[in-house]
């Protein structure tokens, strides 16, 4: 037996590691049995090199946990250690044997790739949870004895003798008071269900019956092991020995509540100018921007990290589904280090890549098809053109538009598809756009009678997407077809003449004015054609799209927020109605008729409501009378 003090620069090494090494202590048993999985995959990268000449056998991991002794132990059957080894890579603690280890064969051959990790740093979590900590242990090497490594916490640690049949390592953790949740079955098994599903080992906890037949016929139930994980998940193997309904197995292992199979995903394998694989699935997303509770999934050798990937992917491709693996992306390390980090950068640009080129191929490939899915991924590429310029410039090949007719176009197409009549004096092509087809229906209506063609804009970030695309496109502008009549919705030079004098007009105007209040609504006089309304009411676009822009980035916040809806009331002086209203001598007749022509306006639009929709029904009733 020998004692000894861990080489260390501070004496209160422990203290450090219990409160800042990690800031959740249940990552300890993800560090440890990520360690046995090193410890065990190194095993076999030997034997295929020819190092070690022995009976692999079965290789698993063990996770016991025993409450009436206070301990939770991980075993494994892998190349253990001698105890100089132990000396060097436990009680050094700026050693990693894992790392010391992918160098020394790193030319020989790919079987020592994947190897996770530093054993060093990572095996003192252990600390976080235990007051005393076991390490018995025997190498594969021939000739050598097992050791038995314990330290209670302090720098001091004893090193003996000891017997274990097997070669391999068993980490013995005696659990602290304040960690006796550890001791807990169920607590040990969603830690190992969340860090540890696709490790590449088979991992055993627990135990399960399983039912047989004996030669008889009898039946037989047998406690057998409990695996918890899926040592060779979807994104590890080939896409070409994969089928759909493979996909769409891993889509359920992944995000088991969820009951609808995603649209369609992306097998990502790179091993240059990094090494990342993964699958992405795009699920339908429709009209909403709600966090999504299945969130893509960070591994790092098959060692889950986190859900939070907003560092790793740019923030639209947060919206997909799935597993991104990279042994590049360290499995400790700050959002700030991530944001920088070189590797993190190219990773986000070559997924996004990826994801436009998956795109372009199904619109190509399938153009009905993909028109099929349009309306269920709409949000995500828009999204994604508005937040990165590159995907913009891939994304315009396939992102679409629909009309009120229900016709699909990519942006150029429907700009060449209106150019010739949607033109303005100014010679802008013009976008007419409904963001609601039933109560915007009786402008839609005016429009398609025009010859006019108007796109549907109706998911909850198109306010945004609508400025972007008019940013983008050049000699074109968007107008919402309840913004103005339609003779003035495309500025033409051909104005029509009015049928009221504008005496007639000042005489009417003060009487409009005075049926409908003044901080909501401005009235004016326009030279419509006779087949418009009398009155109809419209809304600015340009007011109208900022206060649509600042519901969208937090209710009524910023100066436009705070206006008031301001709407236009507009008046139609070619109407024979208002011609007849304007002649009409009797002054309260005037009134009413205005009153009621306006109301009509008004319940067009839905803008009539409580006490004076009712007064309007009273006097329909009665004008009809």
């Amino acid at each position: 037996m020998s004692t000894g003090k861990i080489n260390v620069q501070t004496e209160n090494i422990f203290p450090i590691i219990k409160k800042f090494l990690y800031s959740d202590h249940e990552i300890f048993l993800r560090e440890l049995v990520s360690n046995a999985v090193d410890a065990t995959r190194k095993l076999q990268a030997l034997s295929s090199l020819g190092e070690f000449s022995g009976e692999t056998g079965q290789l698993y991991i063990t996770v016991k946990t025993d409450p009436a002794a206070k301990t939770v132990t991980i075993s494994d059957r892998g190349i253990g250690m001698t105890g100089e080894e132990v000396e060097k890579y436990i009680a050094q603690v700026a050693f990693s044997g894992a790392e010391e280890f992918v160098n020394q064969y790193k030319d020989k051959s790919d079987a020592v790739n994947g190897i996770i990790g530093h054993f060093g740093l990572g095996f003192y979590s252990a600390f976080m949870v235990a007051h005393k900590v076991e390490i018995l242990t025997r190498s594969f090497k021939d000739g050598t004895e097992a050791v038995r490594w314990t330290c209670d916490g302090s720098p001091e640690y004893t090193l003996e003798a000891a017997t274990r049949e097997d070669r391999g390592t068993d980490i013995i953790l005696h659990i602290a008071d304040d960690s006796q949740e550890f001791l807990e079955e169920h607590r040990l098994r969603g830690i190992l269900t969340k860090y540890c599903k696709f490790l590449p080992v088979e991992i055993r906890f627990g135990e399960r019956e399983e039912t047989s037949k004996d030669d008889d016929g009898n039946e037989v139930k047998t406690i057998v092991p409990q695996v918890i994980n899926n040592p060779s998940p979807a994104w590890t193997k080939k896409p070409a020995d994969l089928s759909d309904d493979d996909y769409k197995a891993f889509y359920r292992e992944l995000y088991p509540m969820n009951f609808e199979d995603p649209l369609f995903w992306i097998h990502l394998n790179v091993d240059y100018p990094f090494n990342l694989t993964g699958i992405l699935y795009f699920p339908r997303l429709q009209k909403t921007l709600d966090a999504q509770r299945d969130k893509i999934q960070l591994y790092s050798n098959q060692v889950f990290v986190t859900d939070s990937v907003e560092e790793i992917v740019p923030d639209f491709l947060t919206l997909l589904r799935g597993v991104i693996d990279s042994p590049d992306i360290p499995l400790n390390v700050s959002r700030s280090y991530l944001q920088s980090d070189a590797n993190v950068k190219k990773i986000s640009s070559h997924i996004t890549k990826k994801v436009a080129d998956k795109l372009e191929e199904l619109f190509k490939k399938d153009r009905e098809d993909f028109v099929k899915k349009w309306d269920d991924i709409r949000i995500f590429v828009q999204y994604g053109m508005l937040s990165d310029d590159k995907f913009y410039e891939r994304a315009r090949k396939f992102a679409l538009l629909r009309n009120t007719e229900g016709k699909y176009f990519t942006i150029d197409e429907y700009r060449q598809h209106v150019e010739t009549v949607q033109t303005d004096k100014d010679n802008k092509v013009v976008f007419l756009y409904t963001n609601d087809t039933e109560a915007q229906h009786c402008y839609i209506h005016s429009a398609t009678e025009r010859g006019y063609d108007v796109v549907v804009f109706d998911s909850p970030i198109d306010p945004h997407y609508i400025n972007f695309l008019e940013s983008k496109l050049e000699n074109t502008m968007f107008v919402r077809v309840d913004s103005n009549t339609v003779d003035k919705l495309i500025a033409k030079d051909d104005a029509q003449p009015s049928k009221l004098s504008d005496e007639e007009k000042e005489k009417l105007k003060p009487v409009v004015e005075g049926i409908v209040p003044k901080e909501k609504y401005t009235v004016v006089f326009e030279s419509l054609s006779e087949t418009e309304a009398p009155m109809l009411i419209t809304r600015p676009e340009f007011m109208r799209r900022m206060k649509d822009m600042s519901a969208l980035s937090g209710g009524s916040a910023g100066f436009y927020g705070s206006l008031p809806d301001m709407h236009n009331l507009v008046v139609n002086a070619n109407h024979p109605l208002i011609y007849k209203i304007a002649q009409e001598a009797d002054a309260e007749k005037q009134h009413q008729l205005l009153k009621q022509s306006a109301d009509l306006a008004l319940l067009a639009q839905g803008l009539l409501k409580g006490e004076e929709l009712t007064r309007f029904i009273r006097r329909s009733v009665e004008m009809i009378g």
